[in-house]
């Protein structure tokens, strides 16, 4: 080979690098996906809204994606249980998240986690927003939530209030209107609704917070409890006659919970937004929005980014709430 010869080769070789680097993410795009069935993990056990939602969303994106997208529950610890694994899963867009955006939010103030709530997981869409429900069990005589407060203070030990945990939207409802109110409230957590229920039907406490659903809803129209406020943003159309927690001068405890999709950080950009997309499209769908309005849920939608922004947005009022002390309990 000549020395004039040698340069040119060279030149040959470098410019057939750089060909195939530029190729190389052309070639990745095209990479058949999805392969093989999606999971949808879902934060909480089965029965319940969330349940039927999630099988919901399973069945019409299966549909838009062209596999199986199989319900894998994995529940505890108020929702995070399921976001550590979430963490954990190969960032390849065949497992998503269903959840509340809580464990996200909340919970990392509360408790030590085993993921990063900022840096392992990523919003895919926000699929609905579920209002917070206040009933009062059979042992409160109060027949409103004002007078409830004003007669707190009568109460052997306070107001025994129950969530469905720690850290849940049930919680931060009960902790804005004591850190508001001034009465004494005593929270009693619980692990899911089931027993929750059974108890406060018993009259194991007086007040309960519990997203608006079927059962809940059935055993106010029964007369075994009773609906007195609503967390949000406008009255019920089951449940007209119940004011909102804004509307008794409760602002800040005006409070419902948003659910979403998830997927973990890492998952290629062109696959979140394949997943948003197909979301967008099975939300947009008139039989999933009247099964979601059905039971009381108002239908989101929106970017990511849409979703980020809610999340942001709770994590400062949880932290401003922490700062105050009143999420600091050892009920």
């Amino acid at each position: 080979m000549t020395h004039a010869a040698a340069p040119n080769r060279r030149r040959w070789l470098i410019e057939a690098g750089v060909s195939a680097l530029v190729a190389l993410p052309a070639a990745q795009a095209v990479t058949p996906w999805p392969q093989r069935p999606v999971q949808l993990v879902v934060a909480y056990p089965p029965g319940g809204v969330s349940d039927e939602v999630a099988r919901l969303l399973a069945e019409r994106l299966a549909g838009r994606l062209g596999v199986a997208v199989v319900v894998r529950h994995r529940p505890g610890a108020s929702g995070t249980l399921a976001f550590e694994h979430l963490s954990r899963a190969p960032a390849d867009g065949h497992t998503l998240l269903w959840s509340a955006i809580t464990p996200l939010t909340v919970l990392p103030l509360m408790m030590r986690l085993g993921f990063d709530p900022t840096r392992d997981v990523v919003p895919v869409m926000a699929v609905m927003a579920t209002p917070l429900l206040l009933l009062a069990t059979p042992a409160l005589a109060a027949h409103d939530l004002p007078s409830a407060l004003q007669q707190a203070r009568q109460i052997p030990g306070g107001l025994r209030w129950a969530s469905s945990g720690r850290g849940t939207t049930g919680h931060l409802v009960l902790a804005h209107t004591r850190q508001a109110s001034g009465a004494p409230i005593v929270h009693i957590p619980y692990k899911g609704g089931g027993q929750q229920i059974n108890d406060a039907l018993g009259g194991q406490f007086h007040l309960l917070s519990s997203n608006l659903a079927p059962q809940q809803l059935a055993h106010v129209r029964q007369g075994r409890l009773r609906a007195l406020a609503l967390g949000a943003p406008e009255r019920s159309s089951t449940l007209p006659g119940v004011p909102t927690l804004a509307e008794l001068g409760l602002p800040q405890a005006n409070l419902w919970s948003t659910f979403g999709l998830f997927a973990p950080a890492g998952t290629p950009a062109d696959r979140l937004n394949a997943l948003n997309r197909a979301a967008q499209a099975v939300l947009g769908e008139p039989t999933v929005q009247s099964r979601l309005r059905a039971i009381d849920n108002r239908p989101l939608g929106g970017s990511a980014q849409a979703l980020a922004l809610r999340i942001q947005q709770e994590r400062v009022a949880a932290e401003a709430l922490w700062g105050l002390g009143g999420l600091h309990e050892t009920g």
